[in-house]
């Protein structure tokens, strides 16, 4: 099952589309939506989508624009285009900014089928082919860049600054932690500090208190706390261990 957010500012329009068409029997969950590109946006910076049926004219943010923030941003979302305007130059903008397909209001049920069957077979064939969904090596590139930060700047790293690394909202970036890492940012986080502080404790370069500030402690309590908990002894007691 696809995940697939409408992007409409005419509601009737939008719930229509939203509640009168078979989308689970086709393959897709719908996720939300939106009355602007600007809304959607937000949401898609948020949250995991694989497709996005937008309008192509609309207040705030409109389709093609929105369709250019997700090509921007690296997004792995298919978009498709919605409008009353059979306009060469609508066709033309939806080729460039990489739009999978484009329909004519009002749609039609067939049409609507014709697509959105089509739409899912290329993310099918996409997973097949890599073995993973389309979105995965772009979630663990995340994982990976966010990791590196955090190994990085042990001393001042929080989940904002982290996610602000890899151009995301800490929600999100949270998310996908808990999804893709199989652990939350938060065990990461004291993980790396950890793990850094008893390569550090094995030599006699630093004492405790100074290993306390270096991987991110306000205070040797704390730290010694921390410690105790992921090793089961105390920084002193592994120091004389090792």
């Amino acid at each position: 099952m696809y995940s697939l957010i409408i992007v409409e500012d005419e509601t009737k329009i939008r719930e229509g589309i939203m509640n009168l068409f078979p989308w689970e029997s086709t393959g897709f969950s719908i996720e939300g939506g939106f009355a602007d590109g600007k809304q959607a946006l937000d949401y898609l910076l948020n949250n995991p989508v694989d497709v996005v049926l937008t309008d192509v004219r609309m207040p705030n943010m409109d389709g093609i624009s929105l369709a250019k923030e997700i090509r921007r941003s690296g997004l792995p979302v298919t978009v498709v285009f919605l409008s009353a305007y059979q306009d060469f130059e609508y066709l033309h903008q939806a080729i460039l900014t990489g739009v999978k397909d484009y329909l004519v209001k009002p749609v039609k049920y067939d049409e609507l089928i014709a697509c959105f069957t089509h739409v899912r077979q290329h993310l099918d064939e996409a997973r097949a082919v890599s073995g993973e969904t389309e979105g995965a090596s772009y979630y663990q590139q995340i994982i990976r860049t966010a990791k590196q930060f955090v190994d990085e700047n042990l001393k001042t790293v929080t989940l904002g600054s982290a996610a602000a690394r890899v151009s995301l909202s800490p929600n999100y970036l949270s998310r996908l932690f808990k999804d893709h890492a199989g652990q939350s940012f938060t065990d990461y986080l004291t993980e790396a500090r950890m793990k850094k502080a008893a390569q550090l404790l094995r030599g006699i370069d630093y004492k405790s208190c100074e290993i306390s500030e270096i991987v991110g402690y306000n205070s040797p309590k704390n730290f010694s706390r921390a410690f105790r908990n992921y090793y089961n002894m105390s920084p002193k007691e592994y120091r004389e261990q090792k």
